[in-house]
């Protein structure tokens, strides 16, 4: 028995001990304190529920700095899926590989934010691997998200969201390089400090462009007072505005599609890194980092519904109406308006990249879940996240419940070789997945 196996066999004993165990394929289902684990009891399959109640009071554990260090992929490690699934090394060599996109043509866009380039790969017939790989466009400044407009099959521009700017090219399908400059949309995004990611999708209408930005601080300690007073400013500002220098952050912002009419669509996601939309039902979803410092089981981190207008407690508050220590007694005001996010994550996980699942390659329970890229964490004493997870629903609505698909990116308490961060299905309904820890792309498929 290996190392890999005596590992499994001994997860497996723990869960029997524990009265978890389940038949053979069916998922482990771990709920509340139980949810909480780490990268060595991760395992594909596995069903976690945390809840609001669930959580600990802040401090219960120190806030520890627990920095992963990248190394080179091991020879003939991959990672792990469920039972019935294969994963198999799609492109290599990438320059730090962020967020993904399927083009309606099938291409798959990939932003190479330290790079500042989007590069396009296009698989091959079997879609196994790229045919070809070319850069779409460069001398950009860290680029994340990437969008196709109109929606649809005949899409006429790529919207790129820039840290500081969102600026489109022409494009027509099978396009493998702009054959444009960029032109500017969104001038100016806050930017210069804190979170750098900025997401951007359209609605279903295509009326309005979605971008996310996150905060600039962890929790906006050093904000003050605004302008004119807090009662001035609460009643001219959208419910949990902030000021100052986290002014339009912490945020989802938006636009029209030409870059007019900006208004703040939700406020309170202290980092909304990963932002897509719900093809059944239109809805705004996004793949929230949330703050540090307060142990290694607070703050969740969470993917969510965005309801327009509504407002999710950063800095004051988290998940309802928890009260962050560093800002106890502070915004009275809010404190029954906070709206709680729908599928808590193991805190820390650092909630990257989201993608729906609507193709038809995977079983068909599969159909209209979701795919969150977990990137690690670094503020947690016992190494979590370094994951991709699926977000369970039933009939288009989260149940909470996310379970491990993609597991096997860590070596060992200080070493990983994979970090998750970009998600999307293939025109062949495979499932892929960027890390940019060595720059690879994997493919999932059943």
């Amino acid at each position: 028995m290996g190392e890999d196996d005596m590992r499994i066999a001994a997860i497996a004993a723990l869960l029997a001990a524990m009265g978890l165990a389940t038949s053979a394929g069916a998922a482990a289902e771990l709920k509340g304190k139980d949810a909480y684990g780490n990268w060595q009891s991760d395992a594909p399959g596995t069903l976690r529920l945390i809840r609001p109640e669930d959580l600990p009071r802040p401090g219960a554990t120190p806030s520890t700095a627990n920095v992963s260090r990248v190394v080179p992929r091991p020879d003939n490690v991959t990672p792990k899926v469920p039972e019935g699934f294969k994963i198999a090394l799609f492109a290599d060599g990438l320059s730090g590989p962020r967020i993904l996109r399927t083009a309606p043509n099938g291409d798959i866009f990939v932003a190479e934010t330290r790079a500042n380039r989007i590069r396009v790969l296009r698989p091959n017939e079997d879609g196994t691997r790229p045919a070809s790989s070319e850069i779409f466009a460069e001398h950009l400044n860290r680029p994340f998200g990437i969008a196709f407009y109109p929606n649809g099959g005949d899409p006429q521009w790529i919207y790129v969201a820039n840290t500081g700017s969102v600026v489109r090219f022409p494009y027509h399908a099978g396009d493998l390089k702009a054959a444009k400059p960029p032109e500017i949309v969104v001038a100016e995004l806050p930017h210069g400090y804190g979170h750098s990611t900025r997401d951007l999708v359209f609605t279903k209408d295509g009326k309005r462009m979605l971008v996310s930005v996150g905060s600039g601080s962890n929790v906006a300690q050093g904000m003050g007072q605004p302008p004119n007073g807090l009662e001035a400013w609460a009643s001219a500002q959208p419910l949990g505005a902030v000021w100052g220098d986290e002014t339009d952050r912490a945020a989802v912002l938006a636009f029209d599609p030409d870059g007019k009419n900006k208004t703040l669509y939700a406020t309170g996601i202290r980092n909304c890194v990963g932002l897509t939309i719900q093809p059944e039902t239109g809805t705004p979803w996004c793949s929230t980092n949330e703050r540090d410092g307060l142990g290694d089981d607070l703050v969740p981190d969470y993917v969510t519904r965005v309801k327009q207008g509504g407002f999710y407690g950063w800095p004051w508050f988290y998940i309802g109406d928890h009260w962050d220590p560093r800002h106890q007694g502070a915004r009275v005001d809010l404190k029954d308006k906070i709206t709680v996010p729908d599928v808590l994550l193991q805190a820390h996980s650092a909630s990257l990249g989201l993608t729906f699942y609507e193709a038809s390659q995977f079983p068909s329970d599969y159909h209209g879940d979701a795919f969150a890229a977990e990137h690690g964490s670094w503020n947690r004493s016992k190494r979590t996240g370094y994951k991709v997870v699926r977000i369970r629903l039933k009939d288009g609505v989260p149940t909470g419940e996310y379970e491990d698909f993609v597991t096997g990116f860590v070596i060992n308490d200080r070493e990983v070789w994979g970090r998750p961060v970009g998600v999307t299905v293939a025109r062949d309904g495979s499932l892929l997945v960027s890390e940019d820890g060595n720059g690879t792309i994997w493919r999932v498929s059943h």
